[in-house]
């Protein structure tokens, strides 16, 4: 069986999903951000359940959708150990076995790229991530790249896999689409019967231009693609979002909260709100996580019923995802709706991971929990 490929056009990166025919459980390794909508409807075409998200390493040139994919299906995430991407649930080791029905994928530790970056066996299929391209392989000259261990990675753990083994890349640049390891250790214009020497050579003269996103990229890749925006000069700013009126920071869903310019809705479940806690004065309105969340009446019934004509609706979950899909459907039903930034989850004296840098913490807003 065959992975199914998907390509995001804007960063060239390559996004794989690999399941078990019987139980139908997937994996999807190298989400893109701007591709959530387009690969939950692959899963609901190939009626998958979504088990694991999986990380190559922490990109630049693109952010993951890992976490809100994970909050979307209920799957789990892993990445890479070496990479810092600390909110993933699995931290991955060489060797390490995802399983997803009877089927399971294998972790290979290949730094190069990156000091952690990995690539992932499943059956004759090897997925590469930026270590082994077609024709070409990735720069060593950043993010703790290193060509010596990119050379042993290639010659010593993904050349030494059968000549037949399929190489799925993380990106291509010229419309292929797979090769083999045969063709790669013969044929791999940077590495095929190059020494180290020479492999180092060709890659310290490559003077490749700085990622354009990695600014960004990095830092909310290592936060599996949680983006936290609501901070600094845009506190009190509207962010233009898609499908709705846009996003907001906590401070300023507030401020119209407190004035009585709207309604602040809480979109958690109930067992949420007993777990991590209940913001005072919200209306709470479950939305349901997908597969459920095309058709959900009560949401909108309860809606309609809490928003009065002329008020804004602003909506609030866990981390930020479910409130921008409530906020689209809010927009559909006629409603003025906002997403708030960053979400309400953890015990900042616990120092949680998000619960300590949330908007609902900041600045002694009236909604703290308890």
């Amino acid at each position: 069986m065959q992975p199914i490929q998907l390509f995001d056009p804007a960063s060239s990166t390559y996004t794989y999903i690999v399941f078990d025919a019987g139980t139908r459980e997937a994996i999807i390794i190298d989400p893109v951000d701007e591709q959530l909508d387009r690969d939950l409807e692959v899963l609901r075409q190939y009626e998958l359940t979504l088990a694991w998200t999986v990380e190559t390493h922490a990109h630049a040139d693109h952010i993951t959708s890992a976490a809100r994919l994970a909050e979307h299906t209920g799957a789990q995430t892993a990445a890479p150990s070496g990479c810092g991407i600390d909110t993933a649930a699995m931290q991955l080791v060489d060797g390490s076995v995802l399983h997803f029905g009877n089927e399971a994928l294998t972790a290979l530790h290949t730094p190069g790229h990156t000091a952690g970056s990995m690539c992932y066996l499943w059956h004759n299929h090897v997925f590469t991530g930026d270590t082994l391209l077609i024709n070409g392989c990735g720069r060593t000259d950043f993010q703790s790249g290193s060509a010596e261990e990119m050379y042993h990675s290639l010659t010593q753990v993904l050349f030494k896999l059968p000549d037949d083994t399929l190489v799925w890349p993380g990106h291509d640049y010229h419309g292929h689409t797979h090769t083999t390891i045969g063709a790669e250790r013969i044929g791999n214009p940077r590495v095929a019967g190059k020494t180290m020497d020479e492999f180092v050579a060709i890659m310290q003269a490559l003077n490749l231009p700085r990622p354009k996103r990695i600014d960004e990229a990095v830092p909310a890749n290592q936060m599996s693609g949680l983006r936290h925006d609501a901070g600094g000069t845009q506190i009190h700013a509207v962010l233009p979002a898609p499908g709705y009126a846009g996003d907001v920071s906590a401070n300023l869903a507030c401020a119209w909260w407190l004035a009585g310019d709207a309604v602040l809705v809480d979109v958690r479940t109930d067992a949420e709100r007993e777990w991590v806690g209940f913001v005072p004065g919200a209306v709470n309105l479950a939305w349901k996580q997908w597969p459920g969340m095309a058709m959900n009446p009560g949401f909108d019934e309860g809606l309609r019923a809490a928003v009065p004509a002329g008020k804004k609706v602003v909506l609030l979950c866990r981390s930020g995802v479910r409130s921008v899909a409530a906020a689209k459907r809010a927009t559909e039903l006629g409603l003025e709706a906002y997403n708030i930034l960053e979400g309400f989850e953890g015990d900042p004296d616990a120092q949680a991971h998000r619960g300590n840098k949330g908007g609902w913490r900041m600045r002694g807003l009236p909604w703290r929990q308890g």
